[in-house]
């Protein structure tokens, strides 16, 4: 298995690590980012997703990458940077847009490339 799989496969484990501290809880997304405990997971996850896409760049992986929009790749790393040099200031809602609305874009576009290597 190449390393560019493996951290694409990476990459779904930290989405599914986000998939389930929201449905370990009861309350909506929206409160769960507020909540003191679940607040810090799930940035954290968010920060390694967005380092496992760096990886993917240093290492060259340009035909993975290219299947991203570039605004969606600048802004996970745009993100990345805002939660950790900013951490005590982040504002919540843009923590809730990159989950509603990024991540599964995300999960979506490396469940296509897993699928297809695995078909070659």
């Amino acid at each position: 298995m190449s390393k560019s799989v493996r951290r694409l496969e990476k990459i779904i484990e930290l989405l599914d690590n986000i998939d389930f501290i929201l449905e370990s809880k009861t309350f909506q997304l929206t409160q769960a980012i507020q909540d003191k405990i679940i607040k810090p997971a799930l940035r954290m996850n968010i920060i390694r997703i967005a380092e496992e896409f760096s990886k993917l760049k240093e290492e060259n992986e340009f035909e993975i990458l290219e299947r991203f929009s570039k605004n969606d790749l600048r802004g996970i790393s745009a993100v990345r940077n805002y939660i950790a040099h900013d951490y005590d200031s982040t504002d919540d809602q843009i923590i809730e847009d990159v989950i509603r609305y990024n991540l599964p874009v995300f999960r979506d576009v490396i469940c296509t490339i897993l699928y297809e290597r695995k078909l070659f």
